[in-house]
């Protein structure tokens, strides 16, 4: 009798997974070459046509269509991303590229679980469902983006103002969640606004053996200090209140501080970066606005420059209003799975599709695993990856018959 090592290591599913994770689709300077070749070679086994959208020199978008029966119909679009974050190599046990998988069937690579996986059991999902003849009413569209990962600019954020994201009548879109620890499922309906903001903070300049007023240093004190107290608050907050997650209240990080050109001279000035997620029940221009007041009250000369324009998205409506939320909760239901719906920490892709209107969530099916997106030793366990491939069986079916 076969070991379940052994069975994992000989599941055509698991071995595609792994080839994948093999692709070292890292930044910077990502080559999306292999992925591409990759995938049409999956497209050609289900007998699907591939197109490539390359929005910009040497960002492909990656679509793989599976026509319904009344194309008319708004179409599924299953997103995810081909890129994978940085690696610190020594710092993992195996090497984070060759998708090694030991004994209890723990997979690790850089992408397990962000967001290779995804993709590969979407794909394979697709594949159970032809093997059984099945069809559905809408099309369903599984797509690949670059650059996810740096933003998405020159991907999703373009490829949403195409004539070819229009002609893929796009009607609901699901993208990547979060790994969940425990046994509920994690779902994202809607994010947080970015606000980047960089406060240029002017002051006296001179030599630095002098006790000069209106200094650089000491405005930027107190401007920290209002930061910091914002943040405590907010950080008690969501530490009283079990209900809450991080998505439910608005975080400040300082991600960097940058000024002065020797030791002994008092800069002009000084630039700090604060990477701000706003909660989806803050009013943005009062925020603003408060921020402002921090900086007149810091001193003057200070002011703030945002970086990109991120507006706020309203979220997707998880009610009877949406037949797509009904149609994946039954499936959902139908599993004996539960999920927790919420607002997501971070940010992905779908925000520009959820942006034009169309209902979108971020889920991914990952239960009973520790969360390590973008941390050391990234792995997945294949018996957890293998159940994706089924649980998103059950939902594509569900949602495509909408």
């Amino acid at each position: 009798m076969e070991s379940r090592y052994q069975l994992w290591e000989s599941n055509d599913y698991i071995k595609l997974f792994r080839e994948y994770l093999r692709i070292e689709s890292v930044h910077p300077n990502v080559n999306y070459d292999k992925c591409v070749e990759f995938l049409q070679r999956q497209a050609d086994l289900l007998e699907l046509p591939l197109t490539i959208d390359e929005v910009n020199p040497g960002k492909p978008v990656v679509i793989i269509s599976w026509e319904g029966t009344d194309p008319g119909m708004d179409s599924i679009f299953l997103n995810s991303h081909m890129d994978v974050v940085p690696v610190y190599a020594e710092k993992w046990t195996y090497p984070p590229f060759s998708a090694h998988m030991d004994n209890e069937g723990r997979i690790y690579a850089r992408g397990t679980q962000d967001m290779k996986s995804v993709g590969i059991q979407y794909l394979s999902a697709i594949q159970e469902l032809r093997k059984e003849k099945q069809r559905f009413k809408r099309t369903v569209h599984v797509v690949f983006m670059p650059d996810e990962e740096i933003g998405g600019e020159l991907g999703m954020n373009d490829f949403v103002k195409t004539d070819h994201f229009k002609k893929l009548n796009c009607g609901f879109g699901m993208d990547e969640g979060f790994a969940s620890e425990e046994d509920v499922f994690k779902l994202y309906y809607g994010e947080r606004t970015i606000k980047r903001a960089y406060f240029h903070i002017s002051g006296t300049s001179g030599h630095g053996s002098l006790l000069l007023e209106r200094t650089v240093g000491e405005k930027a004190r107190k401007l920290m200090d209002k930061i910091f107290d914002f943040r405590e608050k907010e950080s008690k907050r969501l530490d009283s209140n079990p209900g809450l997650t991080i998505g439910d209240v608005t975080t400040m990080n300082v991600t960097s501080m940058s000024g002065g050109v020797q030791t002994n001279v008092v800069p002009p000035e000084l630039k700090i970066c604060v990477d701000i997620r706003v909660a989806i029940n803050v009013d943005l221009r009062q925020f603003e606005l408060m921020l402002e007041t921090w900086c007149d009250e810091s001193g003057d000369s200070i002011r703030i420059e945002y970086d990109g324009d991120y507006p706020f998205i309203e979220p997707t409506k998880l009610d009877g209003t949406n037949k797509y939320w009904l149609a994946f909760k039954a499936a959902m239901d139908d599993m004996n799975l539960k999920v927790r719906p919420q607002i997501k920490a971070g940010a992905s892709d779908i925000r520009h599709v959820r942006k034009l209107g169309i209902p979108a969530i971020g889920f991914s099916p990952i239960n009973r695993t520790p969360v390590l997106l973008h941390d050391h030793n990234e792995y997945l366990q294949a018996d957890t990856f293998l159940r994706g491939i089924d649980i998103y069986k059950n939902i594509i079916q569900a949602v495509a018959n909408a």
